[in-house]
C-alpha cells in the first residue's frame, strides 16, 4: 500500500491550501505641508516637504501585518497598488503649483522609484480639494519593506503655492506572503 493512499482526499487539498501565497493589502497615510512663496513672487520649488510618517517605517510595527500575524520577513512580495495627493487645503487650492512628483522607497543607501506624475499643473486638477493619481510602476519592494528601517521619500519640482498647501498622501501596497 502506498503512503498517498493514506492520505484522505480532503486532507490533500488542505495541505495545498496551506501552501498558497496569500495576500492582503495595507495602507500607509501621511500629511505634509508646503509653505507659499513670497506675495507676488514666482519662487522655484525644486525641493519637496517631507512626510514625517513616511520615515523609519518598520512593517513588524504595521498594524496590518500585526493583524495578520505576519513579520516583514514572511514577506515575498510588494508592489503598489495605487499613490494619492489628496489637496486638503485650502479648499480653494489646486496642484498648478506643481509640475513633477516622484514617489521613492528608501533603505540604506538603496533607493527605487515606485511612483511618479510629470505636467502636474496642465491635468486642470481644479478646486476644491483636488486628488492627484500617481502612475505606479512595477518595482519590488520587498527588500525595502524587509530591511530594518525603510522611508518614502518624495521629490518634486515647480513653484511655491500663493497660498501654504496641506496635503495628504496615501500609498496603498499589495503584500503577498507564502504559509508553510
Amino acid at each position: 500500500m502506498h503512503f498517498a493512499s493514506l492520505i484522505p482526499p480532503w486532507a490533500a487539498c488542505l495541505a495545498l491550501v496551506a501552501c498558497a501565497p496569500t495576500s492582503f493589502p495595507t495602507e500607509l497615510k501621511g500629511e505634509t505641508t508646503v509653505p507659499a512663496g513670497p506675495p507676488g513672487v514666482i519662487t522655484v520649488l525644486n525641493a519637496f516637504p517631507a512626510i514625517s510618517s513616511f520615515a523609519g517605517l518598520d512593517f513588524n510595527q504595521n498594524q496590518d501585518f500585526k493583524n495578520q500575524g505576519i513579520t516583514k520577513d514572511e514577506v515575498n512580495s510588494v508592489r503598489v497598488h495605487s499613490v494619492e495627493l489628496l489637496l486638503q487645503s485650502p479648499s480653494e487650492a489646486d496642484f498648478g503649483f506643481l509640475d513633477t512628483l516622484e514617489f521613492y522607497a528608501k533603505a540604506g543607501d538603496q533607493e527605487q522609484r515606485f511612483a511618479h506624475k510629470q505636467d502636474i499643473s496642465r491635468l486642470g486638477l481644479s478646486a476644491p480639494n483636488p486628488l492627484l493619481k500617481m502612475e505606479v510602476e512595477s518595482a519590488e519592494l520587498q527588500p525595502f519593506i524587509a530591511a530594518p528601517s525603510m522611508s518614502i521619500i518624495v521629490r518634486g519640482k515647480g513653484r511655491m503655492p500663493e497660498q501654504e498647501v496641506r496635503l495628504r498622501a496615501s500609498v496603498m501596497l499589495d503584500v503577498k506572503v507564502s504559509l508553510f
